[in-house]
C-alpha cells in the first residue's frame, strides 16, 4: 500500500505519463515557479506576523495600534 491507498506502481505509471505529456523541462519550470510562490507566501506570512507584533506592542505601550506602511515595507 502506498500513499493514501494508491500503490507505488500506480504512482510510477502516473509520473511517467505526466513526464511524457509535459516534458522534463516544463516540469522543472513548473516546480521552480511553485517553489517561488511558496517562498513568497511564507515571506508574506512572516511579515504579517511581524506587523501584528509591532501593533500589539504599541497597544501595550498605550500608543496607536496602526502600523506605518514604511515600517512594514522596510522589514
Amino acid at each position: 500500500m502506498g500513499i493514501g491507498g494508491v500503490s507505488v506502481g500506480s504512482l510510477v505509471i502516473v509520473m511517467v505519463i505526466v513526464m511524457l505529456l509535459f516534458g522534463t523541462k516544463r516540469l522543472r519550470t513548473i516546480g521552480s515557479d511553485l517553489g517561488g510562490a511558496l517562498n513568497g507566501f511564507r515571506r508574506a506570512v512572516k511579515e504579517g506576523e511581524e506587523c501584528s507584533a509591532v501593533a500589539r506592542s504599541r497597544l501595550d505601550a498605550g500608543g496607536v495600534a496602526e502600523v506605518d506602511s514604511k515600517e512594514s515595507r522596510a522589514s
